[in-house]
């Protein structure tokens, strides 16, 4: 694949996950987003709809998911980086999720800072700022140990 080519799909797919976040309340139900964003310390978890709120998440990470797992691809043109990625996305959703819902239902005020941050790795393409820097770092050194 041409090389402009290339970067004109990964910016392609950088634009699709800026637009994700930019019309996440009208592509997504998500009663979290003013919950987190108001300032105040005596808040309570609001009232969510348990089945329309997972699916929200779980499109949303999807979304993420998917295009995260393209730009790896057109980044490094490995299979075997694609379906471990893949693999590892997979999981960390099913750990994350019920993680997440295990703490909206069993978090007092104190605890939600880690509702916020486990709700940010569901919600937001931080997987991809993770495995880039880590597959081109193990590229490197395999590629100076051979």
């Amino acid at each position: 694949m041409d090389s402009k080519i290339k970067y004109l799909a990964i910016a392609g797919f950088i634009v699709i996950l800026v637009l994700v976040r930019i019309y996440e309340r009208d592509l997504f139900y998500d009663p979290f987003l003013d919950f987190f964003n108001a300032a105040s310390q005596n808040k309570t978890i609001p009232k969510y709809e348990g089945f329309k709120f997972f699916f929200g998440l779980f499109f949303r990470y999807l979304i993420n998911s998917i295009c995260t797992v393209v730009i790896i691809y057109l980044l490094f043109k490995e299979k075997t980086l694609v379906k471990f990625s893949s693999y590892l996305l997979l999981s960390f959703f099913v750990i994350l999720t019920t993680l997440f819902f295990f703490l909206i239902e069993f978090t007092t005020n104190s605890d939600l800072v880690i509702l916020f941050y486990v709700r940010r790795f569901l919600i937001q393409p931080l997987f991809l700022l993770l495995f880039v820097p880590a597959f081109y770092y193990q590229k490197t050194i395999n590629t100076k140990s051979s």
